[in-house]
């Protein structure tokens, strides 16, 4: 039975199923290879030319993905394109992801420009438009933010008023940050329907299908960026355009169900598409180090430097875990979905089509990628350019563009502020509706603390200790949510920084079980990686724990005042009794694995 969102804070019972990079089928890692291979053979090459923005390439090289059937990893087969499980197109996603502008290119064009109409498109919609958009020969773009909505996006004050005599909407209004906007051929377009009473009638955002080549339509200036600077960044305005009524998406009023459902994917696949640059970006720190010599001998044999190797890969081991774990839940979701299948968890979505609806199911998980995964990656592109020293900061090695195009990331599909918000803000919401037990699982760890704690039993098999202190953190987790949901109240919801804590405390959470979880399976299956999956996952899960009790203390400093809150971070302590990791002799060990090889450990 698959866990429903967000209950592995709950229950080590969510552990299964479980899914790890190490499993994919055959036929994957070759679609996968295959999509490697394009990049290193037509677009790497290409990467200066790109960077200049030289817009008929990028398109160009879009419609050689498109031959390739590259541009529709998640469209269905009836429309042109692949269908696959959502881990693999994660993985495919990852690979196309080693150049960021025209990562962004494709990236806009395969989620958020074509999703909208493949989950929510009618049939002639889907007919007319998405065997265009996989093959390359159409360009799709999303138009969601303005100057004044970027967060706010459902309160768009772009406006569409329905025209009977013509059987049309007529949209006015100026979209802002549009991917693609300087050679796609078609927009999907959020708007407010005007019903004719000032809106009155309830909500009217909705979703528009809007061709290039409507009059009225217009393309602003490019705008200068700090990173992605060959990718396509302008204004779309709209000036009296008229959208035939038969190009609405979805329905009047349903806009927030087509954006917010595709931003769920674009989180997860933004998540995957961190995962490839950091390796690469973890090789080229390695072999710089083990070039550069100072000293002596090559920076690589000093302590300082080792220990940026071994951070990278530590971060990155988190991620990527958490990344194919939750892509395996929605594949898995999806199918269970198509087949009709009673034993899902309930869906306040039972309408949407599957993927969408296992995206909306693991709607906390997506934000936590989103957010580790987009952060991991700045801090890897930090340290390389730290290790590459004053070469790093020059334009003649690759670091500069790397470390400019990694900030966007935090920004892109909501930023890393409101995605925390919406994993605390999520769980709480669900927990009255009994989606989230919470009080039952509070009340229980309150009994609980009345007595001496249970401290897991070890029980001699893999990484038992790593298990048992994920199950004290667990309770750690839910006695402090629980205290800041009954303390505050209501008012919780204007605690943004109490929110974001409890966030941070998840997601460290989540990435760190994910990485135990995948060394574990990994040592089960005697793999010739259990090894260094055993370190990695030490490392994280020993950081993790660090950083989740100074997020909890930093919540029961808000909650409470003088000797309580001392006293309450120590009964907690209590279930997470540990002897401190040996973080230094434990990212030796990684970074000589990390030097040897010259690339991240556990490279696929």
């Amino acid at each position: 039975m698959l866990p429903a969102g967000g209950s592995w804070i709950l229950s080590a019972d969510s552990n299964r199923p479980l899914f790890i990079q190490e499993e994919f089928s055959e036929d994957a890692r070759a679609l996968a290879q295959a999509a490697r291979e394009f990049m290193e053979g037509e677009v790497l090459r290409h990467s200066e030319r790109i960077e200049t923005q030289d817009l008929e390439l990028t398109v160009r090289l879009m419609k050689q993905a498109g031959e390739l059937g590259l541009l529709g990893p998640d469209v269905p087969e009836a429309d042109g394109g692949l269908d696959l499980d959502m881990a693999t197109s994660c993985l495919v996603a990852e690979r196309m992801s080693v150049q960021g502008s025209f990562a962004v290119s494709v990236g806009a064009h395969t989620c958020i420009g074509s999703l909208p109409l493949a989950w929510f498109g009618t049939p002639e919609q889907r007919k007319r438009y998405l065997p265009r958009l996989t093959s390359g020969e159409c360009i799709g773009a999303f138009s969601l933010s303005e100057a004044d909505y970027g967060s706010d996006a459902l309160g768009a004050a772009t406006r569409a008023v329905y025209e009977a005599a013509t059987d049309s909407y007529v949209l006015n209004g100026v979209k802002m940050w549009t991917s693609n906007a300087g050679f796609a051929d078609l927009f999907t377009v959020f708007a407010q329907v005007d019903l004719g009473d000032g809106g009155g009638s309830g909500r009217t955002f909705s979703a528009f299908l809007v061709e290039r080549t409507f009059p009225g339509v217009s393309i602003g200036r490019e705008e200068y960026k700090l990173g992605i600077k060959g990718s396509s960044t302008c204004r779309v305005l709209l000036e009296d355009v008229r959208v035939p009524a038969e190009n609405l998406l979805h329905a009047v009023g349903r806009g927030h169900v087509v954006a917010l459902n595709v931003l769920n994917a674009g989180r997860l696949k933004l998540a995957a598409g961190n995962l490839a640059p950091a390796r690469d970006l973890i090789a080229l720190s390695a072999t710089y180090a083990n070039q550069r010599v100072q000293g002596g001998r090559p920076i690589s044999g000093y302590g300082l430097v080792q220990q940026k190797l071994a951070e990278q890969s530590i971060r990155l081991y988190g991620a990527e875990s958490a990344v194919y774990r939750t892509a395996g839940w929605v594949a898995d979701y999806q199918s269970a979905a198509e087949r009709g299948d009673s034993t899902l968890p309930p869906s306040e979505y039972a309408d949407l089509p599957p993927r969408a609806r296992a995206l909306e199911e693991y709607l906390v998980e997506c934000a936590i990628l989103k957010v580790a995964g987009s952060e991991m990656l700045g801090f890897v592109a930090d340290e390389a350019l730290q290790i590459h020293g004053g070469f790093g900061y020059t334009e003649e090695f690759p670091l500069a563009r790397a470390y400019r195009d990694a900030r966007i990331n935090r920004i892109f599909e909501g930023t890393n502020e409101i995605n925390r918000l919406a994993v605390t803000g999520t769980l709480l919401r669900r927990a009255p509706k009994a989606r989230w037990p919470l009080a039952h699982a509070g009340a229980e760890i309150e009994r609980e603390l009345g007595g001496a704690p249970s401290l897991p039993s070890l029980d001699g098999l893999p990484l038992d200790r790593e298990r048992a202190l994920l199950d004290g953190l667990r309770k750690f987790f839910i006695a402090t949510c629980g205290s800041a949901a009954r303390d505050l109240g209501a008012a919780i919801a204007e605690e943004q920084e109490v929110l974001g804590a409890l966030a941070d405390f998840a997601i460290e959470f989540f990435c760190a079980e994910s990485g135990v979880l995948r060394a574990v399976r990994l040592a089960e299956t005697g793999s010739s990686r259990a090894e260094a999956a055993a370190e990695l996952a030490r490392a994280c899960l020993g950081d993790a724990a660090d950083r989740m009790e100074t997020a909890a203390a930093r919540v029961f400093a808000r909650l409470y005042q003088g000797d309580e809150i001392s006293t309450r971070l120590a009964v907690l302590r209590r279930f997470t009794r540990r002897v401190p990791v040996d973080g230094i002799g434990l990212r030796r060990k990684i970074a000589a694995r990390v030097i040897e090889l010259e690339r991240y450990p556990l490279n696929p």
